[in-house]
């Protein structure tokens, strides 16, 4: 069965500079978002002292959010304990956010560490965040391979960002 498409236009400078940051010897672009100041334009929705969360490009879902440390870092073990500490009550802040937003049935964590376990920017370690309903998975996913998102980054950012 061949993989639907539908249009998303609107999203193709985000695309190409995501793909430009890819390149060995770019910058990274979560490098760079980590210097953005928190607003609905940068997609970053809040910052700690060494950790920051911003909007998924390619969300899974409605309220997909991505938590980061500030420093450059690949693996988990590469943290101090204070960022790790640090890091890990931005995740939990995360899901209070999200619960308080979208009222979700349950909530997914996850990371993908190193490319071989998915992570679409292994060099610079991040972990998902997304709030789950029972009966969220339908037959565009699971056989038209598309998924349909009912609301804009936009409308994402609006609602997680204001209950940081």
């Amino acid at each position: 069965m061949a993989l639907e498409r539908f249009s998303a236009a609107w999203r193709e400078d985000y695309v190409a500079n995501v793909a430009r940051s890819h390149a060995d010897g770019d910058a990274c672009v979560f490098c760079t978002l980590a210097e953005e100041p928190v607003d609905e334009s940068t997609g970053v929705i809040a910052k700690s002292a060494l950790s920051f969360v911003v909007l998924n490009a390619f969300p899974y879902g409605s309220g997909h959010i991505l938590v980061l440390p500030r420093r450059h870092v690949s693996a988990l073990q590469e943290l101090s304990d204070a960022e790790y500490e640090d890091y890990f009550l931005m995740v939990r802040r995360s899901v209070v956010a999200l619960e308080a937003a979208y009222g979700p049935d349950g909530m997914n964590i996850g990371m993908n560490l190193g490319q071989a376990a998915g992570a679409g920017i292994p060099k610079h370690l991040h972990g998902h965040v997304l709030p789950r309903w029972l009966g969220d998975t339908n037959f565009m996913t699971t056989i038209g391979e598309t998924r349909v998102l009912p609301e804009s980054l936009e409308s994402t950012w609006q609602k997680v960002h204001d209950h940081f």
